[in-house]
């Protein structure tokens, strides 16, 4: 790098410069080219906490989840022969947490790469509507997971839900949440920060597009997680209530347990996983369009890359939920390791063959060898004496003559 473009990358804001604030970075300058931050924004954007923490969580998600979810899918989808309304949703859940994991290589390599974005604008676009849509479709299965449950518990003599209408319902959820998703393709998520010499990803953002991403923020957080955080909490609630009233054998206690603890990890989770980083982001945004200043996104970032842990932490809720899913898990390992003892045993017995097959080998050369020798000893033995004898009787003869 030349030196003219070395000092173009050091920028020092001066006092009467006006300074605002886009998603959390303080913006003192803009032009055609780009935008200028302030050196208070460098630690945010070059920092260990960014380039270094925040992509090996993502790694970590990415090893565990796609894996497990991957498994997952492929139970409910392949190896449950009966389908249930259960199973569709948890298949459906699976789903959108595998399309959250694919694309988390993208993000790792942006934020190692000192959060420059170097895969173009469109990808851009692609990837953060793929993570913000499957994380709030991760959210909102969830809770209708907790609706069927409690309908299942609260209500198990009335008419259950069918197949048909959970297949409507997830549609119907992929429907809103990806429309819900179409604005963050309409306008630029890159935006080149001039004097740091990066292209950040959805991170910064112009003054003239500020106003968008505030009302459309506020909405999806409402949608995607204050909706499915409400109805989690009442369903449990209401199940947590059915089942400490309902009256039980000690047979049964030990399932009434298992479901209260399941409720409590689940709910949990949910909290842990989805709270942080739903409302550091509508406070920021709520401060962003009150445009008073605020360094709170940050922590947004930090809340939504510790949230995303939930893509790999719900295939384990599944095989403790579903009996079926881990009877299905179980069989298809025993299964594959049977068909490997097979084979191994297969081998094993060719191994054997093989060698008796040489030692047969073997032994009937030597033997074949031996017959041979003994034959050709005895017809040569035979051949002698009819020699000897022919030999004897001319002699014999000979001398009768003689006399």
């Amino acid at each position: 790098m030349d030196p003219a473009s070395t000092a173009e990358c050091v920028y020092v804001p001066s006092d009467n410069q006006r300074s605002w604030i886009y998603y959390g970075f303080d913006v003192v300058e803009e032009n055609a080219e780009g935008v200028k931050v302030s050196n208070a924004s460098g630690p945010a954007l070059k920092g260990d906490l960014t380039t270094v923490f925040l992509p090996a969580v993502y790694i970590i998600v990415f090893i565990v989840g796609l894996p497990t979810n991957a498994m997952a899918l492929w139970v409910f989808l392949f190896r449950t022969k009966k389908k249930h309304p259960a199973s569709i949703l948890m298949a459906n859940l699976a789903l959108a947490d595998l399309l959250f994991i694919v694309w988390l290589p993208l993000k790792i390599t942006y934020h190692f790469n000192g959060n420059d974005w170097t895969f173009g604008e469109p990808l851009c676009k692609v990837l953060v509507g793929f993570f913000y849509g499957n994380m709030y479709c991760s959210a909102i299965f969830i809770a209708c997971i907790s609706v069927q449950r409690y309908w299942g518990i609260v209500h198990p003599l009335s008419q259950k839900l069918n197949n048909r209408v959970t297949v409507c319902v997830c549609v119907c959820v992929w429907i809103v949440v990806w429309v819900l998703t179409v604005p963050l393709y309409l306008y630029d998520q890159t935006v080149k920060v001039t004097n740091m010499c990066i292209t950040t990803c959805h991170d910064v953002t112009r003054f003239n597009q500020t106003h968008f991403p505030v009302g459309y923020f506020l909405t999806m957080g409402t949608v995607g997680y204050v909706v499915p955080c409400v109805v989690c909490i009442v369903s449990y609630l209401l199940t947590f209530l059915s089942l400490r009233r309902s009256v039980t054998d000690s047979s049964s206690s030990k399932k009434k347990r298992k479901a209260i603890v399941l409720m409590v990890t689940v709910l949990v989770m949910f909290l842990v996983c989805f709270t942080p980083s739903n409302i550091m982001l509508m406070v920021h945004y709520s401060l962003l369009g009150a445009k008073i200043p605020n360094n709170v996104y940050g922590i947004y970032m930090v809340a939504l890359c510790l949230g995303s842990l939930n893509s790999c932490l719900d295939p384990f809720v599944y095989y403790y939920i579903s009996e079926e899913f881990r009877d299905h898990v179980k069989n298809s390992l025993m299964c594959r390791s049977e068909r490997t003892s097979k084979q191994m045993k297969v081998s094993f017995s060719a191994l054997k063959f093989s060698k008796k097959s040489n030692t047969y080998t073997s032994d009937s050369a030597h033997t074949q060898s031996r017959d041979c020798s003994s034959d050709s000893a005895h017809i040569q033995s035979r051949d002698c004496s009819s020699d000897s004898a022919h030999t004897q009787r001319r002699d014999c003869s000979s001398d009768s003559t003689h006399t």
